[in-house]
């Protein structure tokens, strides 16, 4: 996609609520389909049904943690989004200037989910209410996710 700003609403619209819903249930999918299987090799099918208290284990840690963090941040970093926003068209842009974020923007958008789910998922409900479609999360990595609008159908 072209670096138009942002903030030109005749060609880009901010993604609501329910589109991200959906990308976001699409990439837990993509999670599990890579996680479930690589818990069930390392520790068999009861952990995953029924947990351990085993303590910390580094290899669930990064299966269940470090690996969907890397991968979140690969995508966004070098397609501007993951494979569900990819599927609903969105992108994650700079708020300010429409461009790409920096790095360090997301690792904070990153971070800032944690932030928006620890008050009972207002960060993320609020989603649905702010004018520019942003979580807690976007609002402190200064980011926004936008798609083209989808073009008017002509007849005739």
């Amino acid at each position: 996609m072209d670096e138009q700003p942002a903030h030109d609403p005749s060609r880009y619209q901010y993604v609501g609520f329910w589109l991200r819903v959906a990308a976001a249930l699409v990439d837990t999918v993509l999670v599990l389909c890579v996680a479930v299987p690589l818990v069930v090799w390392f520790y068999g099918w009861d952990e995953f049904v029924f947990g351990s208290d085993a303590g910390f284990r580094p290899t669930r840690f990064a299966i269940d943690w470090l690996m969907p963090a890397a991968a979140t941040l690969l995508f966004w970093q070098f397609r501007s989004a993951t494979p569900g926003k990819m599927l609903v068209g969105a992108r994650i842009v700079d708020a300010r200037s429409g461009g790409k974020p920096t790095l360090g923007q997301l690792v904070v958008r990153y971070l800032g989910y944690f932030v928006s789910i620890v008050p009972l998922c207002l960060g993320l409900l609020w989603v649905a209410f702010d004018p520019r479609k942003q979580g807690f999360h976007d609002k402190l990595a200064h980011t926004l996710v936008i798609r083209r609008k989808p073009e008017p159908v002509r007849f005739g």
